[in-house]
């Protein structure tokens, strides 16, 4: 190295720090920690307009989702896959009783989705979804693509329990 090298490098500026990945950025791959467990995401849905998505999270051969929303503030809902299926979405009640629960909807939305990753819909393309909410706070969620259904069972998070380990 040149005499003229070192001098400019004693003059540079540094590097900016990288900046990290929030919630909303991680990719199949990433690690991150919800409520004291880590987790591999394995997949993301990604709901632009909502400025949403929903981790595909592993943990072992164990699966969660996780599902995370912008909007004054993040909202962050742990949900596990359960088992039933509606006969149709044309006809998805206001109220749904599930194990002694009454689910309310609270919100019924659709827009187009891009998937990556191992996800419960392979492909990208337009989703519908129902979410419901219990008088216990437990949430249920209804998600419709492609003809097919999927639902959760689940509970908000606490924002400071959810971090990022590690992202590419």
């Amino acid at each position: 190295m040149g005499m003229w090298k070192r001098i400019s490098n004693l003059f540079a500026k540094p590097e900016p720090p990288k900046r990290e990945r929030s919630m909303l950025e991680l990719m199949p791959g990433d690690i991150c920690e919800v409520s004291l467990t880590t987790y591999e995401v394995a997949g993301r849905v990604h709901n632009r307009a909502r400025n949403a998505v929903m981790l595909t999270l592993q943990d072992g051969s164990h699966i969660d989702y996780l599902y995370i929303e912008e909007r004054e503030m993040l909202k962050f809902v742990m949900y596990q896959p359960i088992d039933g299926r509606p006969d149709t979405p044309d006809e998805l009640p206001t109220v749904m009783e599930l194990d002694g629960l009454d689910y309310h909807l609270e919100e019924q939305f659709g827009g187009t989705v891009s998937a990556v990753g191992r996800t419960p819909f392979p492909n990208s393309g337009e989703q519908h979804v129902w979410q419901y909410q219990a008088d216990n706070n437990r949430m249920l969620r209804i998600e419709w693509q492609d003809g097919r259904f999927m639902l959760y069972e689940g509970e908000q998070a606490i924002p400071g329990d959810v971090k990022v380990i590690r992202a590419s």
